[in-house]
Parts: C-alpha cells; structure tokens; sequence
C-alpha cells in the first residue's frame, strides 16, 4: 500500500438532525467519487452506508459507517475517510465515539427544518471535541426550503459564526443551482448524468446583486480575523483573489472562528461536488490537528505528545467494536501515531496485555478490504483482539501512553427479557454480552430482588433495535417485560454519623471507626462523590483514608430507598479511630460502606426520575389535543412556536416514565400528521405519592420517604 501525504488525506463525519439527508449526502459522495456505481437511496433500502436489515426497513441510520475514498481537488487526489452517524437521539453513542477521532465534520441542516434538536446535540458534541465544521444546507428542492433562515438559525441557536460562501440559485421547485461566492460564478447540474455533470456559467443578472451583498459580507466575516484581507478588503476588495479567500476560509475553518456554509439537494443530484471541495479545501488534514497528547501510566501528572508520523512510536485509540458475521469481532481504531501492522503486536493500557492482530481492514460499510498496514492519521479496523473495549488506548510495552476516554451518557430506560425457551438461555446471555461490548450504552444487569434479566438502553427505540438484532443474529426469540426507568435516589440534609465496624474471627479481627458528615454535594461537584478529609492529629493513618472514600463510592451505586444509584453525594470524614493490630484498608472500607447506609437513611433521601425535553411538531387544529395530552403525562409546556410552514412546535418538559408508547399515542390523537422528537434533559424529585407508588413496585423502604 503506498504511503498516503498526510496533507491530502481527510476525516470527516457527516452529522445532523434525523432526516436531514445524511446518508443520501453520503451515497452522493460514494457515486461521484466513483466507488459505487449506482446511487443507493435510504427510502428504497438500498443505501450503501446503511447495511443493516433494521436501517434497510426502517429507513434510519443506527449504526455509523465507516468509507474510504478519493477525490481530485486542485489537482491533488485527496483521500477522504468518511464516517456516516445516525441522527436519532437513541443512538447518539455512534455520534460521539465517531467525533472522538474525527478531524473535521460536515453537519448537514434540512433546508426547511433548519436547527432542529438532535442538530443541537451533535454540534455541542463537535465542540466538545474541537471538531471543526463546515455546514450544508441540504434538501433546498423541498416547499418552505430557506437558506438564509437557517444561516440565521445556525447564528443565533448554535451561536456559531456562519459565512456562507454559496448562495441558491431559486429555492423549492425552483432550485436550479448554485452561486459560489469564492469564483463568483453559477454552477447547475446536468440531470440526465444524474448530476455528475455540470456546469460553470456567469452568474444571471437577476441575481448578480444578491451575489454581491453575500461576497461583500463574506469577505467581512474574513476581513475580521485576517489583517491583511482588512487591509485590501478596506482599500479595494475587488483585489482580493481566490487564493487569499480559500486561505483566510481555511484557516478560520481549523481554528473553529467560523463555519463556511454551501447549499444544494443531494435527493436531486446537486451541490455534492462542491461540498467534497469544501472538504478537502477547508477541513483540517491530520496535520493541522494539534499532535495527539496523552498521559504517562506510571506518572499521571506528565503529559506525552505523539507526532502524526509513521515513524513515532505506536498510539493509537479503539473508537468502536462491531461484531461481524464472517470476520468475527471487528475493532475500529484511529491511530494517531506510528503504523499498525497486519499480524503485529499491540498493547492495550487499560487490560496490561499484549494483543496480537491477524487481519487489517479498511472499510467500505460493512465490507472490508484487507491492507498490510494502517498508518498515522489513518482510520481501519482489525480481528483479532481478544479483550479490548470502546475508548481503549493501544501502544507499544516499551512505550506506553494513555489517551484521554470517552464520557457516554448513562441509559435512562430498561425492560426485562426472558427467553422464549429454556434451550436458548446460554445464547440470550452470549448475545446481549456481545451487544453490550458494542454499545456502551447499552447494559445488562440481573436484580438481584427477582432474578430478572434487565437490559437498559438510550430510548424505547433502542431497545426495539436490540431484541430485533437478538432474534434475527443470535437467533433468541424473547419474552418481554414492562419498560422500566432508571430511577436515581439523592438525600435532602445533612447527617453526622459514628460507625464503629468490629469484627473478631479467632486470630487476628477487623476494627474500624469513622465519624462522617453525609449530605448533598456542593454546586460545580453533581454526578460525582465529594469527599473532604477533615482528620486532625493522625486518629486514622493516611493509608486508610482513600479506603474510606472508594468505600462510599462503591455504596452510592445501591442507595437505601430502592437500590437506586446516587449521583451526587458530599462525605466529610471527620475524626474517628483504628486498631494497631485489627484495622487494614477493608475494615475501613466496609465501614464506610455501613455508614453510607445508615446516614443515607437519615438523610431525607428522595427519588429522582429523569425528564425528557420534546419537541412535538403538529398542525395547528391539533395543538389543544398536543397539549391537553402532555398535561395529562405530568408534561411542562414551555413555548410554542410557529414553524415557516405553519405548523406549530411544542416544547415541553415530561417525565420519561409517561412517554413510553407516545409515539403511537401521538399519531391517534393527530392522525399520524405531528412528528415528535426527545432527548435527554436531567434528573428531578418525584412527588411523595409517586415515589410511593414506584417503591412498592421496586418492594423499597416506603417508610424512609417521611
């Protein structure tokens, strides 16, 4: 495999709200760029990123997809590694782990939705990252398509920096083309080779001032950042030339100043092949990117910087693990630094083993392609690894790095499943194992109280797609419970608390004794365990004190109303004592772990359920139904809007625990015309008759509730 210049190799994402045409962007791309010779569509189930049965009927993205191809620009052929990610809420795992390793994204907007919810998720995950991004606006054929409303939106409700450098020639039935702002020419596409075709022309008269207002503001957006283009721009901007504006986009596109923005209609065939332009004119190259730092396993406190060369030493991170059919278990991995090698040795950090790789692959979906290395700035996937997770980092023994993980939100919903016959336990448990490795936010759990496989994911969709994947991979057909939410508990007040923990065996006992201070943490500390060490005079060693803190850690996963987890939780260990000859770290430990019980049981402890922001979109002749029916769910409507095609938007605040079938419920009350979309929002107390009724339910401590 020949050496690939770094400089005209590109990672990109394409990222968006559901529906706002991903994956036919990405089947574009595949076409135009000659790897597929025939244009696959999402609608008929023959969309090449989505390989998935589940994708092909539901006409959905699930699982991200991974391409490589190539495009000629400026007379450079430029290697694109593409990843397509899914836009619903319930997978939004595959966004983050694919923004992880990505250098740059392309977030795609409907030109008539514009901004919608999941648009704002994926944005604040690219900037979490420090992803840049370039912007299209996608599907201007359709009624209520605007472009220049969305550049406003993308302003004011993303607060970014847009600078358009396409304009529309015509919108909805009328799109025939493009302006771009750049050359100052028209482009339009040529339908009868299905848009690989088109052509350069003079740009009409009837728009000539449109295109000017928009060339004068972008050289503006420039002319901010750049002295040099302030100069000319203030003196004579007409002597501004290609070179400097592609130059100034490009740096303002990778140092995250701005977001160039371009227009068209992948369904019909127009604006791709100015928007792989874009790509590879103004997305960061591996180089661009800041080298990788990471940390030293032996000295956290010393940071390790790895060079994007083939020749620096290995580091690279496994960003996803894919079980497949016929190659076994799959890992996809970005490596950053040095090469892997097909039959190499790798080292995985987090298990301290040495794993070997038989076969490298460079993917196109769900087909691979065997190579004999994958290296720096490069992403591919191998067999062969035995024991590696999602977010591992890979290195040399002799030259170990640590790179930073990835944080996914915790599942918020759970059902419980049996299977349908004795015969096919062992494989119920060997598939929702392997679905568990792939998906971290997927988990499995036995209750302990009745013995109950649960499974916990994202969403009810999310779950759907597992038992479907369970019936139709792992061939387990599954009995289904009653969803379940995944409560969380917290305490109201403070407590102070002695525990003195004794234990005498024979020989040597087990003593311990902590006088602690248990109650809410303080602002800046939510979803973490604040622990202060207030132990004067050396009542009890320094060796056993990170005993009592790991645990009130390990207590807070189980809390005293129901079994519930505690996020949040502020422990002062205040004074206490030890036994020269009985105490060691476990008494320490355990005695913690009685206290969390009995203070927490003091402590006014309350249960928290988690709320959904939604967004309802719904005529306005069925809005009263809309919201008659989220006030009868506990629902707190916060506005309402009216879209740019009539329709009224229904935002609202509702406890997960009332949504589940709301879709169905949504469509009856409408008639299948209000669409509707949710995502996470945060944990709030349930009233005292609801927490009852959930902890008989649960068979908790009702009594504790007060």
């Amino acid at each position: 495999m020949a050496k690939q210049n770094l400089a005209y190799t590109r990672n990109i994402g394409i990222m968006a709200h559901i529906d706002a045409g991903k994956t036919t962007t990405s089947e574009r791309i595949l076409y135009y760029t000659g790897l597929t010779h025939k244009i696959g569509e999402v609608h008929d189930g023959t969309a090449t990123m989505d390989w998935m049965e589940q994708e092909q009927e539901r006409g959905i993205t699930i699982t991200s997809a991974a391409t490589t191809t190539h495009w000629k620009y400026d007379g450079q052929e430029y290697k694109i590694n593409l990843i397509d990610t899914p836009g619903h809420v319930d997978f939004t795992v595959e966004v983050e782990r694919s923004l992880r390793v990505l250098d740059g994204a392309v977030a795609t907007f409907c030109a008539v939705g514009g901004v919608e919810p999941q648009s704002e998720t994926v944005w604040r995950q690219a900037d979490k990252y420090n992803v840049p991004r370039i912007c299209y606006v996608n599907k201007m054929d359709r009624a209520g398509a605007n472009y220049f409303d969305v550049v406003n939106q993308i302003k004011t409700v993303l607060g970014s920096n847009p600078c358009p450098i396409q304009i529309p020639i015509g919108a909805e039935e009328h799109f025939r083309g493009i302006i771009d702002l750049v050359m100052m020419k028209a482009i339009y596409w040529h339908d009868e080779t299905m848009g690989a075709d088109y052509s350069v022309e003079e740009i009409p008269a009837d728009c000539l001032a449109e295109a000017e207002e928009w060339r004068d503001k972008m050289l503006e957006t420039l002319a901010s950042f750049d002295d040099v283009l302030m100069e000319k721009y203030f003196d004579n901007p007409k002597l501004i030339t290609e070179e400097e504006i592609n130059s100034a986009l490009r740096r303002g596109t990778v140092s995250m100043i701005l977001n160039p923005i371009v227009c068209g209609s992948s369904f019909k065939n127009k604006g791709v092949q100015p928007l792989l332009d874009s790509v590879c004119a103004y997305l960061p190259s591996p180089l661009d990117t800041p080298s990788i730092e990471g940390k030293d396993p032996d000295d956290e406190d010393k940071i390790i910087v790895r060079k994007p060369d083939d020749t620096d030493h290995l580091c690279a991170l496994a960003f996803k693990i894919a079980t497949d059919p016929y190659v076994g278990r799959l890992c996809f991995f970005r490596v950053y630094s040095g090469k892997i090698e097909a039959g190499s040795y790798v080292y995985n950090v987090r298990s301290g083993k040495k794993e070997r790789i038989s076969r490298i692959f460079q993917m196109h979906s769900n087909k691979q392609n065997p190579v004999d290395f994958i290296g720096a700035g490069d992403i591919g996937a191998g067999v062969g690894f035995k024991d590696i997770r999602t977010g591992d980092t890979l290195c040399e023994e002799k030259h170990q790095i640590i790179l930073e993980s990835m944080d996914f939100p915790a599942p918020v919903i759970g059902i419980a499943v049996e299977p349908k016959t004795q015969n096919d336990l062992d494989k119920l448990g060997l598939g929702l194992a392997k679905l568990a490795e792939e998906d971290p936010t997927f988990t499995v759990k036995t209750d302990e109280q009745t013995g109950q496989t649960i499974i916990s994911g994202m969403g009810e969709l999310h779950l759907e797609i597992i038992i479907d994947r369970l019936r139709r991979e792992f061939k387990v057909e599954c009995n289904q419970g009653r969803p379940q939410v995944a409560y969380k508990e917290a305490i109201t007040k403070t407590v102070e608390i002695r525990e003195v923990y004794k234990k005498q065996t024979g020989g040597r006992g087990k003593f311990a004794d902590i006088i602690v201070k248990v109650g809410p943490a303080d602002k800046g500390f939510e979803g973490s365990l604040q622990f202060i060490d207030d132990v004067k005079g050396g009542n009890i060693p320094r060796e056993f004190i990170p005993s009592v803190q790991k645990g009130f850690a390990a207590a807070m996963k189980n809390g005293v109303l129901a079994g519930f987890q505690i996020d949040t939780l502020k422990v002062t260990l205040v004074d206490g004592s030890y036994h020269a000859v009985d105490s060691d770290q476990l008494s320490f430990e355990i005695c913690a772990q009685i206290a969390f019980k009995n203070a927490c049981a003091k402590a006014k402890p309350i249960l928290m359920e988690p709320i959904m922001k939604l967004e309802v979109v719904t005529p306005e002749e069925n809005m009263g139904d809309v919201i008659g029916d989220l006030n009868k769910r506990r629902g707190h409507v916060e506005g309402m809007e009216t879209s740019r095609t009539g329709a009224r938007i229904v935002k609202a605040k509702v406890p997960l625990s009332e949504l589940f079938g709301y879709v169905t419920a949504l469509r009856t009350i409408t008639s299948g015309r209000a669409t509707s979309s949710m995502e996470f929002s945060h944990y709030t107390e349930v009233s005292t008759s609801i927490a009852r009724t959930v902890l008989e339910e649960h068979k908790g401590k009702v009594e504790l509730l007060g």
